[in-house]
This record gives structure tokens, sequence and C-alpha cells, in this order.
């Protein structure tokens, strides 16, 4: 008895499976044929106003509520690009001792490598270093000033909200300086938390770190030995602590800092300093 083979199966003759799509228009080249019920990215809403009329597939922009949920917007910036690089210091200063979940902080070892990077990077012409720190780890703090000091390209450092303690000689390591009217500064002696031990030796270790801190600021600042130390040692100006805090134009009157402003006036200043360096380097080529 003779075995019949129908189109879809395949037998000994060539097997071709349909592939064409039965609704598709005569001499239109073949278009995949997709199945809307079983594709997430759809929403499905019925067609109004039109009896037994299939369901209008409505399309929903990949990761929007993503965006919602973690920058508070449906639509992410593009990346511009610039010869300019901004760095934030936020939080507490993470040193040599991993702090809690709960803090927020900024890990020297991650700073670091970036400020390196970016000296090493020929397309970025200045560093915009924003500060809004509580302070933390002196160490960790004067290594990051130390770089940031040192770099090559010029450097801008801006203090929003507040440039605490050890954030005292980050803001004043850039080649220029800018603090919020409404930023504050809180100067004050190292301290230390933990067990200490009580030795004459422990206090001559904090004097020389302290004075390693003193030399950094007035050596990057207008502000006077005498007179960061008078500011450092202050007492009735903080609850159970000695020490002061300015404020906005107090740091400047102070010596601290160069200037007064935000944002704006510290990337005019950034890039007035960058086109400045490139005139020089135009001289030094004719």
């Amino acid at each position: 008895m003779r075995q019949r083979y129908t189109n879809d199966q395949p037998g000994p003759v060539p097997f071709t499976p349909i592939t064409t799509n039965p609704m598709q228009p005569p001499g239109v080249p073949n278009m995949p044929q997709t199945n809307p019920e079983t594709n997430p990215q759809t929403i499905r809403q019925p067609n109004p106003g039109v009896p037994g009329a299939p369901k209008r597939v409505m399309g929903q922009a990949k990761g929007t509520l993503e965006n919602i949920k973690e920058l508070g917007t449906p639509t992410v910036p593009e990346n511009i690009k610039s010869n300019i690089h901004c760095v934030t210091i936020v939080g507490q200063i993470e040193g040599h001792i991993v702090l809690p979940n709960q803090n927020k902080t900024t890990k020297y070892e991650h700073v670091i490598p970036q400020l390196v990077a970016i000296e090493q990077d020929d397309n970025i012409e200045g560093v915009l270093l924003i500060l809004n720190t509580v302070g933390g780890d002196v160490e960790a703090g004067l290594a990051i000033a130390e770089v940031v000091a040192t770099m090559t390209k010029p450097t801008v450092t801006l203090v929003l909200g507040g440039g605490h303690s050890i954030g005292v000689p980050i803001a004043v390591s850039g080649a220029y300086s800018f603090i919020a009217p409404t930023a504050s500064m809180t100067i004050h002696p190292i301290r230390l938390n933990g067990l200490v031990i009580g030795v004459p030796q422990t206090y001559d270790y904090l004097d020389k770190m302290q004075d390693r801190v003193i030399r950094f600021v007035t050596d990057h600042s207008k502000v006077t030995d005498e007179k960061f130390r008078q500011l450092m040692f202050k007492t009735g100006e903080l609850a159970r602590d000695i020490g002061t805090v300015v404020i906005g134009k107090d740091a400047v009157d102070f010596g601290l800092i160069d200037e007064v402003g935000g944002i704006g006036q510290a990337l005019c200043k950034l890039k007035e300093i960058i086109e400045s360096r490139r005139n020089k380097e135009r001289c030094k080529i004719q």
C-alpha cells in the first residue's frame, strides 16, 4: 500500500515547510509572523466604538519604570561629551575602616584611581570637584587632597551643603575654590574614635597629624597659620566640642575659600582657566 505524505511532514521528497504569511498580499517580500499574545512588551487595549474589532497594541519604552524608581524621571538624559569631568565627594570619607551600610560614604580607593585616570586622559582638560561631606578618615582625606593639588590639569572645587573636618583640605586643594552662600565648613582639631593607647607617643602622633592638616590648608589657601589655629581651637561655639563653623562669605573673609558662588560660577571659572592654559600652550608653540 502506498504511503502518503502531507506538506507539513518530512518524507522521501524534499521538505519545504510553509514560511509565508497567509494574510500577506502577493508580490510583497515575506515578513516574519509575530504573535502579539505572547509578547510581554505589549499592552493590549480594546478598540472602543468598533464592535468585534481586534485589540489595539500599545508599546511602552523599555526601562521606563526603572528610570522612575531610580532617577525620578521617565527619561534619562544622553551623555554629553565634555572636556570637563565632575568628581563628587559626598557623605563620609571612608578610609582604612569599612563604615556601616547605612552610612553614605565616599571611598578613597574609588576616588584616587578616578583622578589618576583623569590626569592621563587627553580628552579631559579640567576637573570640577563638588563637596558635600561631613569629613571622615584624616589620612584618606589628605590623600585625596594631595592628588587634587598635584594634578597638572586645572581643578576647581565647589562646597555645597558642607565641607566639614577633613573636607576642608580637599576644598582648598584646587586651583580655585567656591562655596555656596548657605554652605558651611566646620574647623576643629583632630579627633580619634575607639580605643586609644594613653602614652605620650600617641599625643605626639596626633600633634604631627594635626600639623600636616594645618600646613596643607595654609599652603593652598590665603588663611594664615595663626588664624586657622585660632578657628580650630575656639571654644564656646560648638556644643561639647571646640572649633568654629564658617558659613558662605565668612569662609571667603577668613581666606579659606576664594569666592562665593554656585555651579554656574564654578564652571565659568574652570573654562576660563582652561582657555588661559590653551593660550599659554599656543605661545610656547609659536
